[in-house]
């Protein structure tokens, strides 16, 4: 690291990263907070703690109101914003700067790539491509390859769009209330011709899909795998069992997704 990188003021040595630690540590906990909770919390001696405090206090960063007792003040709150802001503005640099160009995402080949080539990367099927044609994010090859094969891509900037999809639920009954004899096979065959990938949760559900000679793409891990495919923009559909249902509507709400209920119980 030398002097014109972003970071380098605090970053420079150990000692101006312990003293940042060390006011964020009590401002956190202040007032009641004891040179020994802070030494644990940060690994070092609490001999070496006692320095540290000892020199924010000459230098106006930290007061001691009582015994065990310190606050950070107002010329301690500016040098740890002061010192954050330089940390963010090297993690952005990090991030955009440094992250990007050493990073590699993998991509389907849509097209012959010879290394070094313009890229543009786009999502289709759930799965991501590379093609000559530029896109909404755009990277470079880093290697010889043919069509059809994995490329991988550098330097990607831009968005890579897609479109999340809506997760159809279809809730069956438990076998006790009636189970697979009590299912609206007319709707299920309605909802399922709507999507891509078909998740089943419990067994009345894996019967009932087969009563409609469907083989359900996902049984075990099929709530997780409905999210991903959702989430990769795939029509998906999990027929479900009522006793599973509402949790799972939690877990597409936690991950901010869509969904349409489909009650198959039938009177």
């Amino acid at each position: 690291m030398n002097e014109d990188d972003p970071g380098y003021t605090i970053l420079k040595n150990k000692r101006d990263v312990t003293r940042f630690q060390i006011l964020v540590d009590i401002a956190a906990h202040q007032p009641a907070i004891r040179q020994q909770e802070v030494a644990a919390g940060l690994g070092v001696t609490p001999q070496a703690i006692s320095e540290y405090v000892r020199e924010l206090t000459e230098e106006g960063m930290l007061k001691a109101p009582g015994r065990g007792r310190y606050e950070v003040t107002r010329e301690g709150i500016e040098w740890i914003l002061h010192h954050a802001e330089v940390l963010e503005t090297f993690a952005k640099h990090i991030r955009n700067d440094i992250i990007k160009q050493v990073s590699v995402w993998t991509a389907i080949a849509a097209d012959d790539f010879k290394k070094g080539e313009s890229a543009g990367v786009y999502m289709k099927n759930g799965l991501l491509y590379a093609s000559k044609k530029r896109q909404s994010a755009n990277g470079i090859a880093v290697s010889d390859t043919p069509k059809g094969e994995d490329v991988g891509i550098s330097n990607l900037d831009g968005i890579i769009t897609h479109r999340e999809s809506t997760v159809l639920v279809c809730k069956v009954p438990r076998v006790e209330r009636g189970g697979s004899r009590k299912v609206r096979y007319d709707l299920l065959k309605e909802v399922i011709s709507r999507v891509t990938v078909v998740a089943c949760v419990g067994l009345e559900a894996w019967v009932s899909l087969k009563k409609i000679d469907r083989v359900p793409d996902l049984y075990f891990g099929s709530r997780e795998g409905a999210v991903e495919a959702a989430l990769h923009g795939i029509p998906c559909a999990i027929v479900i069992v009522d006793e599973f249902f509402t949790d799972f509507l939690k877990q597409l709400e936690q991950a901010d997704l869509g969904y349409e209920i489909h009650d198959l119980v039938s009177a």
